[in-house]
C-alpha cells in the first residue's frame, strides 16, 4: 500500500509487487470536514473495500512522510476496519 499527500488531497493504492497492478485506489473527498476527518473516512472506505476483494493484510508504505497528522489517522482508520499491516 503506497500514500501520497499533497497540501489538498491524499491518495491511497493497494499494488501487487509480483505483477505490478493497482488493484485499488483511492482520494480523499475533498468537501467533507478536516484534512484528519477525510484521512480518517479514506482509511474506513480503503479497508472496507480491500476486505471485499480478500486482501487483509498489506505493507504500509508511507512514501517518506512522517508518521503523525493525516498519514496516521489515515493508518489508525484501517487498522480499525480490520485491516493488517
Amino acid at each position: 500500500m503506497s500514500v501520497y499527500r499533497s497540501i489538498a488531497r491524499m491518495q491511497v493504492q493497494i499494488v501487487d509487487d509480483m505483477s505490478g497492478k493497482t488493484l485499488l485506489a483511492m482520494v480523499t473527498d475533498s468537501k467533507s470536514g478536516s484534512k484528519i476527518a477525510q484521512a480518517e473516512d479514506l482509511g474506513k472506505r480503503l479497508a472496507q473495500a480491500a476486505l471485499k476483494q480478500k486482501i487483509s493484510q498489506v505493507v504500509f508504505d508511507r512514501g517518506g512522510y512522517l508518521y503523525h497528522g493525516r498519514v496516521k489517522a489515515l493508518a489508525e482508520a484501517m487498522r480499525l476496519a480490520g485491516l493488517e499491516f
